[in-house]
């Protein structure tokens, strides 16, 4: 019987935005204290819609650089000669 992989279709990288913005949370920092003076100082909100938008492209850019990486470092190798002595089927010294 063969077993159906329940793996979604794509190669993730939205789950890993998600979690990657979960995890670059303190970024914000500058964003809220843009809030803050928006609430106190009256300046215009647009000052911290434009950090947080700012915060989601970098953590965007992050992740799109990083998901490039791992899919250049998962380029398999050509099959090599089996050259151990030990093994039955691989090594072959008479040629």
């Amino acid at each position: 019987m063969i077993m159906k992989k329940n793996r979604p279709k794509g190669n993730g990288f939205f789950s890993a935005l998600l979690i990657n913005l979960i995890f670059d949370l303190e970024w914000t920092v500058p964003a809220w204290l843009l809030f803050a003076a928006h609430l106190i100082f009256k300046i215009s909100i647009w000052w911290f819609v434009g950090a947080l938008i700012l915060w989601i492209i970098g953590v965007a850019i992050k992740t799109a650089v990083f998901s490039w990486l791992i899919h250049v470092g998962n380029i398999p190798d050509p099959p090599k000669e089996n050259k151990n002595p030990y093994s039955s089927t691989g090594y072959k010294p008479n040629k």
